[in-house]
Parts: C-alpha cells; structure tokens; sequence
C-alpha cells in the first residue's frame, strides 16, 4: 500500500495552486493592504505614484484600496473620483466632473487576474458632501455607486468611469461627521448579498484609533456588517509610535479595538488590521521603522481579531525601501492562522438592517446621468490623503508547499501485520518482497513526477495566460 500512500501527498499540493496569489484572507492575520491613488510621498521619476498595476506585481501585498471617490452625488448626478497624478489626464464626462479612466479599469482587471481585492476607498480628508440627508437618499446613493463601479446592471444609464471593470468592494473612510451612512452602507451590504455573480464582495472601513471613531461610528456602533477595518495607528495619541512592552505606559490601544470586535461588531469574526504611516513623510506622527514596528505586531498577535497591517501609502511604502518586504517577515506568511469567518457574500451575513422600512431593490438608479465622456481633461483638485489618513498593508497570498518527488517513503506496517508475516516467513521469497518494494517505489516516483510535470505545464500556462490578459488590456 505503500506507493499509494504517497500519492495523498499530490491532492495537497493541488489544493496548494489555487492559494498561491495573494488576496484579502478574512481567515488570516496576515494580510498587508497598501493604499493607492494620491501620491503621497510626491517623488520623481520611478519615486513618482505608478500605474495601479505596477504595484499589483508584488506578491506581498493583499489588498488595495484605491483613493478616492470624493462625492456620491456630485455635478450631473453622477459621483467623483481622483487618483491624482493617474487620473490626471483621464477625459470627464459630459456635465458632470466624473472622471473617464478606462486605463485603469484595465489595471484593476489586471490586478485582479493576479489575485489581488481591489477595493474603492469613499471618503477621504477633502470629502466633503456630509453624508445624505435621509435614509432614502443614502440607499439611492449606494444604488447609484453599485451601478457605476460594481456589476454592470441591465437598463442602467450609470456612468461607468473604469469601463467593464468590477470592483471587489468598499471602502468607508470619513474624516468627518456624516449623516445616514449606516442606511447607505447596509444598502450597499444588500446589493452586495442579491448579486448572483461568482465574485466575492467586501465592506471595510477605516477608522482612527480613538474609540470610538466619530466620523465612522454610524456604521461601526453595531447596524453595519463590515468584513475588516483598519484602523489608523498614527496621527493620535493611541498610534503605533506610542506602543511599549510595558502596559502601564503604552497608549497604543488595539486591545479596545478587538473589545470592539468582540462586544460591538455586527460581524462578530471581523479582521481589525494595523494602520500605519509607511515612511516618515506619510502621516504627522505615528511613523515607526520596520524594526520597531515589529515589536507593535508581535504584541498584538496575541489578539484573535488581529487581520494584519495597513499603509498610507503605496508611494511612501515604495520610498521606503524594504518596509513591505520587512512587514510581512514581521507577520509571517500570508493566510496564516486567524479565527475562521463567513465568506462576505455568504448569505450567513446578516442582512440589512436599516431603520428605513423601504424594500431593498436593484432596479437602476433614476438619478444616474446618461452622457458620454467630453474631450477635455478635468480640472478638479486633488484629493490628497491628509496626513492623518490610514496606511494599509496586506499579507501576501499563500507560499507554495515544496515537494520532493524522490522521497521514499517509510514503512507504516502495524505490530499485527508484522506478526502475520512472521508465521509465514518459510513461504516468502526474501527476492520477490525486494522487487514488489522497487516496483511500488518505482511507480510511486513515476507518479510523482508526472504529476510534477504536470504542475509545472499549469503553473506555466497560467503565467502565460496572465501575460496575454495583462497585453490585451494594453491595447
């Protein structure tokens, strides 16, 4: 039975493949988001933001957010987006400020061939509309923002700034008081639930450290079913900077946080992650190095709703050379433990809950604009992260599992079955038993390396096939 005992091996291996990207991991602690979109460290040259996909070639991040869509309900009825120096050059839709990017539509697609959640952070320092002014509107609101960045919906005339592509999520981060944001975001959370794709959809939000957040408690006081936060460490007395070993006099207070996640959270198996500046130019305060900041993480593995870190942003994170390498040595491989949770699209999740007794429906929203990009570039500000806004970090995807197709393996023969072969040994041919153990070795390797060869073609061909999405995307 030998040679077929090592064939359980190659299942897992298989399974090994499909983990083998990164991702956003509701069961890991170690995931690394990195946001994107406003060119924080403002460099030259191959220091200046990227294209979105530059980024998506590092295996050791998870998730990006990118930043920001700064109006829900802006000129023309339809939302506003900017990604700076990006989205710079992008044409703007008639009679409204909506931005055309089909370029980085095509990024985001390219990302996500390569296993990253890409996600759209809401908000931002220059955020300024004040939330909605009833739950209707909110829900109208999430309506409209669904059709224009989520799945393309039959007989909507949304705007569709980033083409075909479909986003995996959103992301809430207000830095200032908002009215209805619970109804908005438990709309958003019912659409999210109806839809009948394969894709997977995430709520996250990003809140600063002192509890409780007061731009985002609407939504994280308890109606809300969020999948992950990440909270910003920094700019506040509560940030990383200010961590010691000792208890007494540390003031960094992830512990309230995963009390929150444990007491007050609708989603009780949420991923509190830690946010932090990813160089010393990122935030005000709260930047600590690597080294340091591995001590911060060390500590707070001890806590089961710990999801892993977060930076603002991808370009500081990049001036910083060796801080995402040095993170995720810090946090370990990538979907590494963490408490078990739903999948976010399950329908386990909690439904709405919006004191709004309005049926939830997925008709196309009435107030989506119908117009087709202008010829002119927009002249609209940029929404730079202010200085106390998240930096976020994501695990890498699952390392693959190293083999060793020539290994023999041991004999596991019971007590029982070596006293059976005793009382017959005159009848055994010491010969034949040599030649059965070289032919189910022999077949047992044989196996193996077919099966090798095969992981290798497939392994080959996805890369290839990557290639080929990621050059017709180009075109």
């Amino acid at each position: 039975m030998r040679p077929y005992q090592d064939l359980l091996l190659w299942p897992i291996l298989l399974a090994s493949l499909g983990g083998a990207e990164a991702k956003l991991d509701l069961d890991s602690s170690s995931n690394i988001v990195v946001y994107w979109g406003q060119n924080s460290f403002n460099g030259k040259g191959d220091q200046a933001q990227q294209p979105l996909a530059y980024y998506c070639d590092n295996k050791d991040i998870d998730v990006i957010p990118i930043s920001f869509n700064m109006m829900v309900n802006g000129p023309g009825g339809a939302p506003e987006i900017d990604f700076s120096v990006t989205s710079k050059d992008c044409d703007v839709f008639k009679g409204t400020q909506l931005k055309s990017c089909p370029a980085i539509g095509k990024d985001i697609e390219t990302c996500q061939t390569k296993g990253k959640t890409i996600l759209l952070s809401i908000g931002g320092a220059t955020y300024s509309e004040g939330g909605f002014k009833s739950e209707q509107e909110a829900k109208n609101g999430a309506q409209l923002m669904w059709e224009t960045f989520g799945p393309k919906q039959e007989g909507s005339k949304a705007l569709r700034p980033l083409g075909d592509a479909v986003l995996d999520g959103f992301d809430f981060d207000f830095e200032a008081n908002v009215q209805n944001m619970a109804a908005f975001a438990n709309e958003m959370r019912s659409l999210i639930e109806a839809d009948k794709s394969n894709q997977k959809f995430y709520l996250t939000a990003a809140p600063q450290c002192p509890y409780p957040d007061q731009a985002d408690k609407e939504i994280l006081n308890g109606p809300v079913y969020i999948d992950a936060i990440w909270v910003q460490f920094y700019n506040n007395f509560c940030g990383v900077n200010n961590f010691n070993t000792d208890s007494s006099s540390s003031k960094y207070n992830f512990e309230e946080w995963d009390n929150w996640a444990k007491t007050v959270s609708k989603n009780k198996d949420v991923k509190v992650i830690i946010g932090v500046p990813a160089f010393t130019t990122a935030a005000s305060t709260g930047y600590v190095p690597a080294s340091q900041l591995s001590k911060v993480i060390e500590y707070t593995k001890k806590f089961e709703s710990l999801g892993g870190v977060m930076m603002w942003d991808a370009t500081q994170a990049y001036a910083n050379d060796g801080f995402i390498k040095d993170v995720r040595k810090s946090l370990g491989p990538a979907n590494d433990s963490g408490s078990s949770s739903p999948d976010p699209v399950s329908t386990s999740a909690p439904t709405s809950t919006s004191t709004d007794p309005t049926k939830t429906t997925s008709s196309p929203s009435s107030n989506a604009p119908d117009s087709s990009p202008s010829s002119s570039s927009s002249s609209s500000a940029s929404a730079s992260h202010k200085a106390d806004e998240e930096a976020t970090t994501i695990t890498t995807g699952k390392d693959p599992i190293a083999t060793n197709d020539t290994a023999t393996p041991t004999s596991t023969g019971s007590a029982q079955d070596e006293d059976d072969s005793s009382e017959d040994i005159e009848h055994d041919n010491p010969d034949d038993k040599s030649n059965d153990d070289s032919d189910d070795n022999y077949i047992g390797t044989n196996i193996g390396n077919n099966l090798l060869e095969l992981l290798n073609g497939i392994r080959k061909a996805n890369q290839a096939a990557g290639s080929v999405v990621h050059a017709l995307t180009n075109l």
